[in-house]
């Protein structure tokens, strides 16, 4: 027979109330009960009843996770930390897909206000009104996005395209061309400032082209631009961006690395495997997606009166994809 609350309780000597409290309000336990009580749980094989305990306390322990395009290899890494995390914690996670579309992404959060104690939105198209105004429905965390009022987590996106334009110019580059991600993007914001001010640093001339799709036929289609803009350098806004700007500019027959440098964001498995291997800036995304459940957890915890923030940092690794400008020697930067 199943193991019930009654026997957990029994058999820690304590009652049944103090054993429901343990697993609906454990803050409300003190430590030593709540370690006893979990263990003899653990050891009689009992599992709390979701569905009661979503009645008694109001919560679901469901949390929602919406991301702009799960195809994108930048996205499941965040999702399995995220998911384990939760898991961690006994909350369970709903995944959704808005396939860049702000509207579909409104319509998921509605959807998943009915089903979850709150939201993690990754990259988000709405724009900050809208979030702003359904974060007084539900507690949210974004990610790579600042809302006032709402916890969010920031992958320091601005401190690995400073390194990125570092390490060009220490390659001879003195044109240097920035492939923006789409419109409303933080991230490609946040890289357009920082290239910005880079680039001027080192007396570089910057070229911005875009806004461009997240994809690698945005890539694709940009070679043309790229090719026709001057620059013998270019940080592409994602690891897809950069690998459909690199088949792009082979078949306009410009190579990588040795008549143009390119630069990904994001570190994914693709870029790893592509040919040439691409040179990118490291985002932290497993970090991110743990953070990010722990910041919701707390907003829930406090019913969303309070935000947070968590600003995580990157780094740039060199690989195939980046070389001297063309006509100057190899300094081995």
């Amino acid at each position: 027979m199943a193991v019930t609350i009654r026997d957990v309780a029994r058999a820690t000597g304590v009652h049944v109330s103090t054993v429901s409290r343990t697993f609906s309000a454990p803050n409300l336990v003190s430590t030593p009960t709540r370690e006893r009580v979990m263990a003899v749980a653990a050891e009689l094989g009992y599992r709390p009843n979701r569905a009661a305990r979503a009645l008694t306390t109001g919560r679901t322990h469901n949390l929602g996770l919406i991301v702009s395009d799960i195809a994108n290899p930048f996205f499941p890494p965040l999702i399995k930390a995220a998911q384990a995390y939760a898991r961690e914690r006994e909350y369970h996670v709903f995944v959704a897909d808005t396939d860049e579309d702000p509207q579909a992404e409104e319509e998921l959060i509605r959807t998943l206000a009915k089903q979850v104690d709150g939201v993690v939105l990754v990259a988000p198209r709405l724009t900050n009104q809208a979030i702003e105004r359904l974060g007084l429905e539900l507690p949210f965390v974004v990610v790579n996005r600042r809302v006032k009022g709402l916890s969010a987590v920031l992958m320091d996106i601005g401190h690995g395209t400073e390194l990125a334009v570092e390490h060009l110019a220490g390659l001879g580059h003195r044109r240097l061309g920035l492939l923006s991600g789409p419109r409303g993007s933080w991230s490609s914001e946040q890289m357009k400032r920082a290239a910005a001010v880079a680039a001027e640093r080192a007396d570089l001339r910057l070229t911005v082209i875009g806004p461009n799709a997240p994809t690698e036929r945005g890539g694709i289609a940009a070679a043309t631009a790229v090719r026709d803009s001057g620059v013998t350098a270019v940080i592409a806004y994602n690891d897809l961006v950069a690998i459909g700007l690199i088949e792009g500019l082979g078949e306009l027959g410009t190579e990588v690395p040795a008549d143009m440098s390119v630069v990904g964001v994001d570190d994914t498995v693709a870029g790893r495997l592509n040919r040439p291997k691409l040179t990118t800036i490291v985002m932290p995304t497993p970090a991110a997606g743990r953070t990010a459940v722990d910041l919701l957890l707390q907003a829930v915890d406090e019913d969303g009166r309070t935000a947070a923030q968590a600003t995580l940092a990157t780094d740039l690794v060199v690989r195939e994809s980046t070389a001297a400008a063309p006509g100057v020697a190899d300094t081995g930067a």
